[in-house]
């Protein structure tokens, strides 16, 4: 076969945006735009340089301005491409790390000066111009882990997240102001901890770049490149590739729901709403003080879905955790009379994000293999992980968090025992529904804020027994249905809430009670990883099934864990009382003998040291309508957790 001439290898590396990219694009359906739109680096005519194409359709005119021509207003306008308002231009001699922005003249003759909407790095904050990046030529050695993501079937998978913010996980001990650690250098350490902890994915707060620190990342100007807060695309790039290299899937947050108002960003982006709904009824969130995007919109619809698809192919990112989805699915999601605008058909649903959730999942899922899309949606919307296909009305997300269970959790968890005996059924209530869709227990960020205490002072008493509480409560969560969430510090009982502003008080595991707490979620994860029923059947009840749901009185709980092979079931014994049960019964399935894989009140979890036999042989006896029976002492606040 004839080599190619070196005019079809000019052509190989010209960034041409033809007719076709602009009309899927209009269409919503152009899943790679971002290979198009930004600043590419790109050969004509044999002359290396960047191609810098923008979307304006109202724009007068567009002029690219930078590093690289003095901030010039005049010397490189833009050409539009067609009727759709796509602008682009070729620079000869434009490497990378050139700052730039685009400087956009509406028909009013206003000036705009916007960072790049599909940029793939920007500049440090304070700053907000875009940079130029060759994504291409970083070097991935992940493909054993991402073979393997392709045949995973989640559900049936163990899945333990570590939520995480990067810039107060901890700070780097250089003294810098900030104190942010290269994503390179966090790498090293964070895989060092997972790895220990035995979590099977991080999930990343804040990545897309965003411009204040206090909006943890929720708040995003650069939809298409990670936070220079940390280092460039590639640093990214190594520290995604290092955590698959060790078998920890990578999980994004991710923003649809709104956007920032920064002049720089995509709000009034060429003088008119292109970006957000232009009826501040469906364009504004007025709480928050940020942007909705108009979900209508084919080139909205597009730039997001393509963001999604971005992070996927060019970082390898394993799944995103989709914020605030209810805010997107209900027009009047905290709005006053007056202040929103029911859909056509008089009601409160928006249809366009329903149709966008759908659209998203079908072509993301049914593309990507083994790529999780979660949905943080805190009501009772039906079918959330319901499948997307002819006839459903599913939005078809493969996991959704249990804000339900969470708030009960923490609820209940908070009273003080006397009083657990009367709100007893908050913590079962969560079972009678678990079957509606696939669950992810969170207990994340947001409850660890704005006042809301740490996980361990939410707990009642003196400190010892705080943290007997948080054990048995974290017992309770691991061995309910439902994949598991923490946040970063609450694996060794964080005291102080969380803050951006600074790193989580490490120091805290030279103290015996959080050295021990630190040590239990070890266990509990160890177990959780180890044996099947503790995940393969997290969405239906031939997974779970209660021994004692009833026993308000004494403020105890029993149920077991099964799989499909009926063997190796793990049965939890708790009791939320700091009353010892002695000679305590508990109904069990079958005459065997029920080994103790777990006690809480261990001292060396931080616990006073009560004795549970290691191994207790079931009896003929009725017990919590079982034909079968274990007796043994029960110590106060203490989870008993047992295999058979």
């Amino acid at each position: 076969m004839a080599g190619k001439t070196g005019k079809q290898k000019e052509q190989e590396n010209k960034v041409f945006i033809s007719e076709d990219d602009q009309y899927l694009f209009a269409q919503g359906t152009h899943y790679d735009i971002y290979k198009k739109l930004g600043a590419h680096p790109s050969v004509e005519e044999g002359v290396a340089g960047m191609s810098f194409a923008v979307w304006a359709p109202n724009a007068a005119s567009v002029h690219v301005i930078g590093t690289f021509n003095d901030w010039n207003e005049e010397s490189h306008e833009m050409k539009k491409l067609g009727p759709g308002g796509i602008h682009q231009l070729f620079i000869p001699g434009v490497g990378v790390n050139e700052m730039y922005k685009y400087l956009i003249r509406t028909p009013a003759g206003e000036k705009r000066y916007k960072a790049d909407p599909f940029a793939n790095y920007s500049e440090m904050r304070p700053g907000n111009a875009s940079k130029t990046f060759d994504i291409s030529k970083f070097k991935w050695s992940d493909e054993a882990w991402m073979k393997a993501r392709d045949g995973k079937d989640y559900n049936k998978e163990p899945l333990a997240i570590y939520e995480c913010h990067i810039g107060s996980w901890m700070k780097h001990p250089d003294g810098t102001e900030d104190g942010f650690y290269n994503y390179r250098e966090f790498a090293d350490r964070i895989v060092e901890y997972l790895k220990e902890m035995r979590y099977t994915h991080i999930e990343l707060m804040g990545i897309a770049e965003y411009p204040y620190d206090g909006s943890w990342g929720y708040q995003v100007t650069g939809y298409y490149a990670p936070t220079s807060r940390h280092g460039n695309p590639e640093d990214f790039m190594y520290l995604v590739n290092e955590l698959h290299r060790n078998k920890i899937g990578v999980i994004l947050d991710w923003v649809p729901a709104h956007f920032a108002t920064d002049a720089h960003g995509l709000s009034k982006f060429d003088g008119e709403c292109i970006f957000e709904h232009p009826d501040p009824r469906r364009g504004e969130h007025p709480d928050w003080g940020t942007k909705i995007f108009h979900y209508g919109k084919t080139e909205v619809k597009n730039f997001l879905i393509a963001n999604v698809l971005f992070w996927a192919r060019e970082y390898h990112i394993d799944g995103i955790r989709v914020d605030a989805v209810a805010s997107m699915l209900y027009l009047d999601y905290g709005k006053q009379d007056g202040q929103w605008l029911p859909n056509e058909y008089g009601g409160n649903k928006n249809l366009e994000a329903i149709e966008f959730f759908r659209h998203m999942n079908s072509v993301v899922l049914g593309s990507l293999p083994g790529f999780l899309t979660i949905a943080e949606e805190s009501t009772a919307w039906p079918r959330v992980t319901g499948k997307v296909e002819e006839g459903s009305d599913g939005l078809g997300f493969s996991f959704k968090w249990n804000m339900g269970w969470m708030h009960d959790f923490c609820d209940y968890m908070k009273l003080d025992p006397l009083f657990r005996k009367n709100n007893h059924y908050a913590m079962t209530f969560a079972m009678s529904y678990n079957s509606s869709e696939n669950y992810i227990l969170p207990l994340s960020h947001d409850e660890v804020v704005h006042l809301k205490c740490s996980m361990v002072n939410k707990m009642p008493g003196y400190p010892v027994d705080k943290y007997a509480n948080l054990r048995v409560g974290y017992s309770y969560m691991f061995g309910h249905a439902g994949k598991k969430l923490l946040f970063m510090g609450q694996d060794f009982a964080q005291e102080r809430e969380w803050s951006e502003t600074r790193e989580l008080d490490w120091f805290l595991l030279g103290e015996e009670q959080n050295r021990g707490m630190h040590e239990y979620v070890k266990e509990l994860l160890k177990l959780y990883r180890k044996y099947p029923a503790m995940y393969s059947i997290d969405n239906d009840w031939s997974g779970f099934e209660w021994i004692n749901a009833d026993d308000a009185e004494r403020s105890t709980y029993s149920f077991y864990r099964k799989d499909e092979t009926g063997k190796n079931n793990i049965l939890f014994v708790l009791n939320l009382t700091p009353m010892k049960r002695e000679g305590f019964k508990v109904g069990v399935p079958k005459k065997k003998k029920y080994k103790l894989l777990l006690n809480s009140d261990d001292k060396r979890f931080g616990g006073f040291g009560n004795v549970i036999p290691s191994e207790i042989a079931a009896v003929k006896e009725t017990t919590d309508f079982k034909d079968y029976t274990i007796t043994f002492d029960l110590p106060p606040l203490t989870a008993a957790i047992f295999v058979f």
